[in-house]
């Protein structure tokens, strides 16, 4: 049996303690453990979403996680484009992706390059959407609040 190199990508953008969580599940199923980090244009170009965090501040976020071997940087949308790049054996993701269209199709592709799936759980009570709602909140409230105060002076 050869090294088992992992892959667990993502954009790490608030980092919080899910993104922590699958770190760590990753690191004890593999030898290596590569994070990949989704840069700002690909952020912007497939979802749509402007990061809080440019792109080297992530990775230099992760590169100081204990569970994380090596950092790389994502430029291109597909995964298998990932994969020829890295050599990754094991690709790492949340269970939210598991038994979606998405999720299966990822399964198909990378069984045919011999790299397995591997789920985690999911850590619903935290995420980098709700965080990002949270700030575009109190954001808006705080532009509306100055707003109201230059316009009354």
């Amino acid at each position: 049996m050869g090294v088992r190199i992992g892959y667990a990508a993502g954009a790490f953008d608030l980092f919080h303690v899910g993104h922590l969580n699958i770190l760590r599940h990753a690191k004890d199923q593999c030898d290596v453990l590569i994070a990949g980090v989704v840069s700002d244009e690909m952020l912007r170009q497939v979802k749509g979403v402007e990061p809080f965090i440019p792109t080297t501040e992530r990775a230099e976020i992760l590169r100081g996680v204990r569970y994380v071997d090596h950092v790389h940087i994502e430029t291109v949308p597909d995964k298998l484009d990932v994969w020829r790049q890295v050599g990754f054996t094991h690709f790492f993701k949340g269970d939210d992706w598991r038994g979606t269209e998405k999720g299966r199709k990822l399964e198909r592709e990378f069984a045919a390059v011999g790299v397995e799936v591997v789920y985690f759980p999911y850590t619903a009570h935290t995420s980098s959407s709700q965080l990002r709602r949270a700030l575009e909140l109190v954001t808006a409230e705080t532009l509306h609040d100055y707003s109201e105060r230059t316009e009354s002076a």
